[in-house]
């Protein structure tokens, strides 16, 4: 008998600066419906959390913070705000291909482009930034990957290359 488990995500929440823009982003462009709000104030200062369903009963949410003891520089960037290239620390939703289109055209509308687009072998994915700095990925699989998890554990601490991504449109990494 296996010991128990998560049953997986409820939700991930990061920092934003302004929720009516990560709002904007995640809903309407997104397509993922705002689903609750909370707000609390605590003295002089306040937040505000948000949460956008993902599409499997799973939620992002966004913490917006004033004055609840954050420094007045904070970053929302998870990857490039400690000193990581941006596509470190990324969030990647599972899509298919008629939801990866329409989030497509509902950026392009807004005179936003790709970040990147990559073929992962397994998957194919489109990246954007959302208004916070944070790399977000619409995944699409195509075969999906293998799930070995005696594999993967090899894999820990091998320095063998194994991944074969490629470029959908050119793109300097290196320079991310």
């Amino acid at each position: 008998m296996s010991a128990p488990r998560t049953t997986g995500f409820h939700h991930v929440a990061y920092a934003c600066r302004d929720a009516e823009a990560t709002r904007h982003f995640y809903a309407d462009l997104m397509g993922m419906p705002l689903v609750h709000t909370e707000v609390k104030h605590e003295g002089d200062g306040f937040f505000r959390h948000l949460f956008f369903d993902t599409g499997d009963g799973s939620c992002i949410a966004f913490f917006e913070v004033s004055g609840m003891g954050e420094a007045p520089d904070y970053s929302t960037q998870i990857s490039t705000g400690n000193g990581l290239p941006v596509w470190v620390n990324h969030v990647a939703f599972g899509a298919d291909e008629d939801s990866t289109e329409a989030v497509r055209q509902r950026m392009t509308e807004e005179g936003i482009v790709p970040f990147m687009e990559l073929d992962h072998g397994w998957c194919v994915s489109l990246y954007y930034m959302d208004p916070n700095g944070i790399m977000v990925e619409m995944c699409r699989d195509t075969t999906g990957f293998a799930v070995d998890p005696k594999e993967a554990t090899a894999r820990v601490t091998s320095t063998e290359t194994t991944d074969h991504t490629t470029f959908v449109a050119p793109m300097d990494i290196a320079g991310l």
